[in-house]
């Protein structure tokens, strides 16, 4: 069963990249917000996507996988970390489901015929390359086929689920790819479209025009009603909805050290100085104060660490500090230095011990590490023997052997510590030797030392300056005393610009909060304040919360249900298109029935009557009339060829008057159609396979779904 726990421990790690690879990368960030959780009861439903329901159970292994996943890769646990999960694996689940709904609404499948080429034909699947194989060496279907035999026959429930989802997976893969190739195979740019386009960039027009701005109408002449937004908004409802969301005014209350436990760590610290410099064994001295010891060394012209210059100008056993870095005072001893490359390259021969995977028994590997030992220095050739005894797993194979390491990497963890030491420590360029490593037996050899220079090796002692509990007690204690002085958001406001402003506290704001959110903007990361805020009503004041180095006092300020947008709160980006709208109007109104370009400009004061020349129908912005597409618009249009057009145009900065000088063409290379039509298809079919692009499968289904999102109920 070893290869069905060789799968098993593999799964474990990536099982969220295997989601991603079926779903080829298209993993988008757009969120929908759902209702707030209620506050006694743990519904299952969490979502849904198009009426099919998202299950808690279900959905909270994918975001554990995900969480283990981002853990094994070096993350934190954090509530970013618990976050960034969350969302990973809301977005995966809703894509899945988009995509297997679209599947089988336009027929897209894999039958068992298919699925078995992919994992025993001639061109296999890459989820059963990586994970069902080992990826180092030739793919073999009946290796394939036996540990899928053995998995379904003896394996217990979790291999069982485990191999089921990479089939899947498979399955979705292969599903996407036939379905993404019907939307490619469906692209055509015609042969009148880009002829059309290349005679629509040849026209050029010239225009004479008169103009009033908006702004020689007063703002405050004209008056907006509520009920003019409203109607507005309802016209346009699909512009003005909104997700459900939160507002809050907060104070914070720092916990941070102050300057006395500055001074408190600062005194300790030297006083650690003079133990560290006493030191007989340094090592285990650091162990006692909490701190590690890397005994290695350190490239004194690449190495980044504060004070550098001061600690490497240190006689040995010479201490230096306690200095700052960052938010901690350190202390330095000099242990040693040496000159040592900045890199070595080498070459090796590998007998593999690794009898699991193809290698020798030891006493097998000893004996045959000599005997490549003798034959080379006969004369035989080194990439020769590289390429028949080196593992596939070795990636210096390719280079028959040969490899190339900083003195960094070769003294970091996980590098064969007795490979290193002959390498970097003990021998010179040229020299050779067998080596027995975790790998296996090496015959190694030395081939050049890259810039030697000189690498130290310190001994570092730092003290992390943290806040005592008086002063965390203090800040409590101010943020208690503004939170019960403060019974709602007027009282808060109030107490804030009585007492709190004067001591230096900044009142500052986090909008639109999203229910399924952790984050809370310019404070940080804290889910059970985000559910604090949802419970609490509009007005409320939050009891203080601990959030990073800091007590926060919070009043709810807004509350924005799911759904259209209130007049209230359109009104910012509304008036101001209908406030234009009457000033269009009242300007239409003052200039009259239109008869030349020189009445309109007395009529409007005596304006200036100007030009714009050469105009493009797909030009943008021109230099003299500024993007103005209906004054463009009319410039274009046939039948106003030397007349002025007959209604004031309202545009985006003014009314025009405009008068058509000229309309004509320019030559302009247009190239061969067909090579056009191609171009044209192809950076279409590149947008559609732009995860980022809003017309790719992905973006297209999620913009027409009807999504809901309630993962706050219980996340």
């Amino acid at each position: 069963m070893s290869v069905i726990q060789d799968i098993r421990d593999k799964y474990a790690k990536v099982t969220v990249v295997l989601i991603a690879l079926a779903l080829v990368g298209f993993i988008l960030t757009d969120y929908f917000a759902g209702q707030s959780r209620g506050a006694n009861s743990l519904p299952n439903t969490i979502g849904s996507v198009n009426g099919k329901k998202i299950l808690f159970d279900e959905f909270n292994d994918k975001v554990n996988q995900e969480e283990e996943s981002l853990k094994s890769q070096g993350y934190p646990q954090t509530g970013a970390l618990n976050q960034q999960a969350l969302d990973k694996a809301w977005n995966q689940e809703i894509n899945q489901i988009l995509l297997t709904q679209s599947f089988n609404s336009v027929g897209v499948s894999v039958g068992k015929k298919e699925l078995n080429d992919l994992l025993y034909g001639n061109n296999p699947s890459q989820i059963a390359r990586q994970y069902l194989s080992n990826p180092q060496e030739p793919y073999n279907p009946a290796n394939v086929q036996q540990t899928i035999a053995q998995i379904r026959k003896s394996g217990d429930n979790n291999q069982k689920t485990q191999l089921n989802q990479l089939l899947n997976n498979m399955v979705l893969e292969r599903q996407y790819e036939k379905y993404t190739a019907l939307f490619s195979s469906s692209l055509n740019t015609p042969k009148w479209l880009v002829e059309k386009q290349n005679a629509d960039n040849s026209r050029i027009a010239k225009i004479s025009f008169v103009k009033e701005t908006y702004s020689s109408v007063p703002d405050s002449t004209i008056k907006i009603s509520d009920s003019e937004i409203g109607e507005y908004v309802n016209k346009n409802a699909k512009q003005f909805k909104q997700p459900e969301s939160r507002t809050i005014a907060f104070v914070t209350f720092s916990a941070s050290p102050s300057a006395t436990d500055s001074a408190t760590f600062l005194a300790e610290a030297t006083q650690l100085k003079e133990k560290l410099a006493a030191a007989d064994s340094v090592p285990l001295f650091l162990a006692s104060e909490g701190a590690n010891f890397f005994d290695g060394y350190m490239n004194g012209n690449t190495v980044q660490i504060a004070a550098k210059d001061s600690i490497f100008r240190l006689p040995i056993g010479g201490v230096f500090g306690p200095y700052l870095d960052a938010n901690s005072y350190v202390v330095a001893r000099m242990m040693g230095s040496k000159i040592l490359p900045d890199s070595v390259k080498c070459r090796h021969v590998l007998v593999s011990t690794d009898i699991a995977n193809g290698g020798y028994a030891d006493s097998a590997a000893s004996i045959k590490i000599d005997s490549i030992k003798n034959a080379i220095q006969a004369g035989a050739n080194w990439g020769l023997m590289v390429n028949q005894y080196n593992p596939q797993s070795d990636g210096s194979r390719q280079n028959a052997g040969e490899m190339t390491f900083s003195s960094t990497q070769i003294q970091a963890e996980g590098f064969a510590p007795e490979f290193g030491k002959f390498i970097l420590f003990d021998g010179k360029p040229g020299d050779r030797k067998v080596v027995k490593t975790s790998f296996g037996y090496h015959y190694i050899e030395i081939q050049s030392f890259i810039k030697p220079t000189v690498h130290y090796k310190v001994a570092y002692l730092p003290r992390e300056i943290v806040a005592s509990q008086e002063t965390d007690n203090t800040a409590l204690n101010q943020a208690n005393e503004f939170a019960a002085e403060s019974r709602d958001q007027k009282t808060f406001e109030a107490n804030y610009e009585k007492k709190w402003k004067a001591q230096g506290k900044v009142r500052n704001q986090a909008p639109g909060i999203p229910s399924w959110s952790s984050e809370i903007p310019g404070l940080g990361i804290s889910r059970s304040f985000v559910r604090a805020i949802y419970e609490a009503d509009l007005g409320e004041v939050l009891k203080p919360e601990r959030i990073d180095n800091n007590y926060v006092v919070a009043a709810v300020t807004e509350v924005l249900e799911e759904g259209t947008m209130s007049v209230e709160k359109a009104r910012a980006s509304v008036e101001p298109i209908l406030r234009n709208r009457k000033k269009a109007t009242i300007i239409q109104n003052k200039i009259g029935n239109i008869s030349t370009l020189e009445a309109a400009a007395t009529a409007l004061g005596g304006k200036t009557i100007e030009v714009a020349d050469s105009l493009r129908i797909n030009g943008g912005q021109n230099p003299s009339l500024g993007f103005e597409p209906r004054v463009i618009g009319a410039a274009f249009n046939a039948a106003n060829t030397g007349k002025v057009v007959n209604a004031a145009i309202p545009g985006m900065n003014g009314v025009y008057v405009v008068r058509v000088e000229q309309q004509g063409t320019t030559p302009v290379t247009a190239g061969d159609i067909q090579e056009q039509r191609k171009a044209r298809t192809e950076q279409a079919k590149q947008a559609l396979n732009n995860q980022y692009s809003p017309n790719n499968p992905v973006g297209i289904l999620r913009n027409a779904a009807e999504i809901k999102d309630y993962r706050s109920r219980r996340y």
